[in-house]
């Protein structure tokens, strides 16, 4: 079947081209009907749990996806007319912002004062350049004693004050809706700031973190993908020394990248930061496929075959091996289908489509293209064979003692993997060349933090907020969470109620307390509502039928563990304290970024038990023996654990891209392993070699190949180390530990695995075969 596929392909190999760059075309085509995602929810499926809470609670009130400017006079004090005159103006200005429905700041803060029985409402600061010193300092002492304004619009030194615009994107183009309402404000703070240059403006906010994704995805499309190219075109000459092999090489993985990122368009499969690496990542793995088809060309022209004869040589040495290995690489991707994070499942089904494309352009387009063009001596596999005869040599002397040591080299390693910690702060998915990770940083040390946890406090009745039994039980709940030290800032209603209580008793400071009937606390919040204007209501805080309460507790930075450790807190607290309250489960983005790791881990166990089946099958049926098929994968497995060890003892923080890894990385590892057993094997059965030979024939014809191929993973995954998106770079740097510790096992640890493995089998053989002596009595 082969013999007659070889014959066509080189009878009519200008067909085969033709054909082939039609289908690409054909797939590529696709590439108008791609489209980007970069809003923060992209990480999290619609069944996931904590996604459900935290938009039924957005439902509930309103969705406060947000911009912060955070701004910073450098006189050191925001109660200045001048700065409060800018802060009033800016603060009118951000109403105009794209899709904006509500902008917070110290000026147009709601404060109420009594007129006799009269509830007066209205903006904290008005007509600010008018201002007397004593006016000023009257409002400033108002404002630094306000509790929802104190580490949420201004910093208690009064040194920076914050503007927050909540935005309501209607979702037709988000991406583009986001867009434009940055780009707005970015003008906006660059006209201010030219205007007075003596003010630091920072900006954050959830809409940033969303721009910030979307810009990271285009920085590295940019450049890492080029910079691949770059570096696998030096690497194919260096190896081929063929100027037309590593053009042939180069246009097959180019060809493949389009089909594959044409194909996504196709199938409505959106890029993000977490799956724009896919193009790069393909680049890496189709040049094993090349490789392997060229250099058994090459050493085919070398051993005096014509072209024809050298093309068909190398078809029928690699094409088994080459099919295999790109189905076990596919077989890794897809499995990424089980994580819980859609930018995963992405990126694995790009780079499967990828892979497959690859594998047919590898046995079609780039033989019949080698056809075509002249034959001319390159580098053949042999290439090298004296150094990894050496090492053969030593891997054969050495067997039981190398083996022994690098089994407890492993077992030490992989001790060290319950060091490794749970950690997606997702401020930290930036690095800190990224703007919007600078100034989130700022904006948490100097004056609130952006991490938050979300209550919706349930009475349960109608009008039920206005209970004072259930009020007292919220302000307990407000009151614990203020002497929990993570916290920064917690915004509930009930300093709202306090106020007006005291507001309707003269302003006397000792009325400052939550009101003591439900028919007053009622009439004092409808009294408020009344007064307000538009835009700054309280349908953030309260829910239309007035039976529950939103409660935001704004925290300092974070780890995964130390934010679910919190709201375990929490949830006790409320159960032991609350009778009255609903048990309502924290939410918010925090919450569910600090569970996705965790949610990964769990279903991409179920990936990694499908991947390790489906491979182990595979290699069985290659090897067409069991035994044989099981220990290849252990230098295949044990490679993943060794990273996580290392990952443990220098770093002890894994997040959402290391719950991918390893799946994604064994299908690739197990190539170089079918390789080299293939040749193993070709060797042992066709040649009958001893074991040993056999192993020398794998290392001087597959063993340079081998080392090329897994320089240019190694190379290609750790320019993902250049990445700013903190998850790429954490995917890029394990990922290249891996495939060098691949490198390391394949070499020193596989070879003396299968040595032993045939000294075990000879042994029992002659054992169970060993004649009988007749013994006379």
């Amino acid at each position: 079947m082969l013999r007659k596929y070889s014959d066509w392909l080189l009878r009519f190999p200008w067909l085969v081209i033709l054909l082939s760059l039609a289908l690409t075309a054909a797939a590529t085509y696709g590439v108008r009907y791609i489209h980007f995602k970069s809003d923060y929810r992209m990480f999290f499926s619609d069944e996931n749990p904590q996604l459900m809470a935290f938009e039924k609670l957005q439902k509930t009130y309103t969705r406060d996806d947000n911009i912060l400017l955070v701004v910073t006079p450098k006189n050191g004090d925001v109660f200045t007319a001048q700065n409060l005159a800018i802060a009033e103006q800016l603060t009118k200005n951000l109403w105009q912002t794209p899709y904006s429905s509500r902008v917070d700041s110290i000026t147009n803060f709601q404060h109420s004062t009594a007129e006799g029985d009269d509830l007066t409402v209205g903006d904290l600061i008005g007509n600010a350049a008018q201002l007397s010193e004593q006016e000023i300092a009257r409002l400033k002492q108002i404002t630094l004693n306000e509790p929802l304004l104190v580490n949420r619009l201004v910093s208690p030194d009064a040194k920076v004050m914050g503007f927050n615009v909540v935005v309501q994107r209607p979702g037709k183009d988000q991406d583009a809706e986001t867009l434009q309402a940055t780009s707005f404000v970015r003008k906006l703070v660059s006209d201010l700031q030219a205007l007075h240059p003596d003010l630091d403006v920072r900006l954050t906010g959830s809409i940033l973190m969303d721009t910030a994704f979307a810009e990271s995805s285009e920085l590295d499309l940019k450049t890492l993908t080029p910079a691949m190219l770059v570096i696998i075109a030096i690497a194919l000459w260096w190896f081929l020394k063929s100027s037309l092999g590593m053009f042939a090489a180069l246009l097959m993985m180019t060809l493949s990248i389009g089909s594959a990122v044409g194909l996504a368009g196709w199938l409505d499969i959106a890029f993000s930061p977490s799956s724009i690496p896919a193009p790069t990542i393909l680049l890496t793995l189709a040049v094993a496929d090349s490789v392997h088809i060229l250099t058994s060309y090459y050493s085919g022209l070398a051993q005096g075959l014509d072209k024809r004869a050298a093309i068909a040589e190398s078809l029928r040495i690699n094409f088994k091996a080459i099919f295999f290995t790109n189905l076990t690489t596919a077989i890794g991707f897809l499995s990424m289908n089980f994580s819980d994070a859609p930018p995963f499942r992405d990126l694995g089904n790009i780079t499967a489509l990828g892979v497959g494309a690859a594998y047919l352009l590898t046995i079609g387009f780039l033989p019949a293209l080698m056809a075509v063009l002249p034959a001319k001596q390159g580098r053949s596999e042999a290439t090298g064979s004296k150094t990894f005869a050496g090492l053969a040599g030593f891997v054969i002397k050495y067997r039981y003692s190398l083996s022994l040591f690098l089994l407890l080299f492993t077992a030490a390693l992989i001790s060290f993997i319950p060091l490794n910690e749970l950690d997606d702060e997702y401020v930290k998915y930036f690095d800190e060349s990224v703007a919007f990770r600078r100034d989130t940083d700022y904006t948490t040390e100097h004056l609130t933090g952006i991490y938050t946890i979300d209550y919706s406090l349930e009475h349960g009745e109608d009008e039920g907020i206005n209970d004072p039994e259930f009020l007292k039980q919220v302000e307990g709940f407000v009151q614990w969470y203020r002497q929990q030290p993570e916290t920064l800032h917690v915004y509930t209603i009930n300093d709202i109620f306090k106020r007006l209580n005291q507001n309707m008793h003269g302003d006397d400071p000792a009325w400052y307390r939550l009101p003591d009937s439900r028919k007053m606390a009622a009439e004092y919040l409808l009294l408020f509502e009344m007064s307000l204007p538009y835009g700054l209501d309280l349908n953030d805080r309260v829910n239309v039928g007035k039976s529950a309460t939103r409660v935001t507790a704004t925290l300092r930075s974070l780890s995964s563990q130390q934010m679910i450790d919190l709201e375990a807190r929490a949830q006790a607290w409320l159960k032991t304290n609350a009778p009255l309250i609903k048990q309502s489960d924290g939410t918010g983005s925090s919450l569910l970024f600090s569970h996705i790791g965790q949610r990964n881990i769990v279903s991409m166990i179920s990936g990694e038990l499908m991947s390790i089946s489906c491979i182990s099958l595979i290699l069985i049926l290659v090897l067409r023996s069991i035994s044989l098929g099981l220990l290849s994968l252990i230098p295949n497995l044990i490679p993943a654990g060794m990273a996580f060890g290392i990952w443990g003892l220098t770093v002890g923080q894994v997040g959402m891209a290391s719950s991918v890894v390893a799946a994604m990385t064994l299908g690739i590892l197990v190539d170089d392993t079918v390789h080299f057993l293939s040749k193993y094997q070709h060797a042992k059965k066709d040649k009958n070699l001893t074991p040993e030979a056999a192993l020398h024939y794998a290392f001087a014809t597959v063993g340079n190949a081998l080392w090329v191929t897994s320089a240019v993973l190694i190379m290609g995954f750790s320019l993902f180390t250049f990445s700013s998106f903190k998850i790429n770079y954490e995917m890029g740097l394990l990922t290249v530990i891996i495939f060098a510790l691949g490198l390391f096992a394949e070499f020193l640890l596989l070879p003396p695995i299968l040595l032993i493995y045939e000294d075990i089998k000879c042994s029992l053989h002659n054992f169970f075969n060993k004649p009988v002596q007749n013994t006379q009595l």
